[in-house]
């Protein structure tokens, strides 16, 4: 992994997006942190127009964006124009929000749906990447969820967007997932897993917890990662501050 795959998930710093003029004070925190790329999630009243200049006013690559989940499936044309405003060649989507998932036929139709605008995206240059979350690994007539989806999509249409926290807390093992994706797999969500003093699980920089980073990015390396994306929902402080400590614990210790 080379410092430049690395990139920085907004919706880490989305406390600093009140404003249009707060979120280019932090692309530009980010940029002096370390990160040459960027993942857009969690952004704040800026128009898209003001978003693509503090991209290039930072020189901050767009490696991926993730977007309404709804718009992604009902309106990609939006989308698509959307991100050639960024020079974005990937759309990650979020989460299943409004999808009814009671029944393995409920998975079944997402994953059509997945399948289908996934080749729209595909024409236009983008992959379309899931992201997972928890909800996954809940099991369908013995069949993890998250199986479903990638055992009934085209891996051309729809990509794999692993986060590893919730991975790990949904029992899985963060680089067995890496090394089953093989050939679908070009970004990462890295996300440390802690334990609180209260004995719950939380998130953490990417370095303070428990998860095994050496062995997680060489699985992914060896299934052709192209993007190592730092995300951490909740930080105990500056959001700011929790980017940089990840960064730097990456930098120092997993890049070649």
């Amino acid at each position: 992994m080379r410092i430049s795959q690395v990139a920085l998930q907004l919706f880490t710093i989305r406390d600093h997006f009140e404003t249009a003029a707060d979120m280019a004070a932090s692309f530009r925190k980010v940029k002096d942190i370390g990160y040459q790329a960027v993942q857009l999630g969690g952004l704040g009243p800026a128009t898209e127009d003001e978003v693509a200049k503090m991209l290039a006013d930072e020189g901050l690559v767009c490696c991926s964006s993730h977007e309404d989940s709804m718009q992604i499936l009902d309106e990609p044309q939006t989308i698509i124009a959307r991100l050639a405003k960024y020079h974005c060649k990937s759309v990650g989507y979020p989460y299943p929000a409004g999808i009814k998932l009671d029944t393995l036929d409920d998975v079944k139709s997402l994953a059509a749906r997945l399948d289908a605008v996934g080749d729209t995206y595909r024409s236009a240059g983008i992959s379309l990447a899931y992201h997972n979350h928890t909800v996954e690994f809940r099991r369908f007539d013995g069949r993890l969820m998250l199986d479903v989806i990638y055992e009934e999509t085209d891996p051309r249409n729809v990509m794999a967007e692993p986060d590893t926290y919730f991975i790990l807390n949904g029992a899985g093992t963060p680089e067995k997932w890496c090394r089953r994706l093989k050939g679908r797999l070009p970004l990462l969500h890295l996300k440390d897993y802690k334990v609180t003093a209260e004995q719950r699980p939380d998130f953490a920089e990417i370095g303070s917890g428990n998860l095994d980073w050496p062995a997680i990015i060489a699985a992914a390396e060896d299934s052709g990662c192209q993007w190592f994306i730092v995300e951490q929902d909740r930080c105990d402080g500056d959001s700011l501050a929790s980017a940089r400590i990840s960064f730097e614990y990456i930098r120092d210790n997993l890049c070649s």
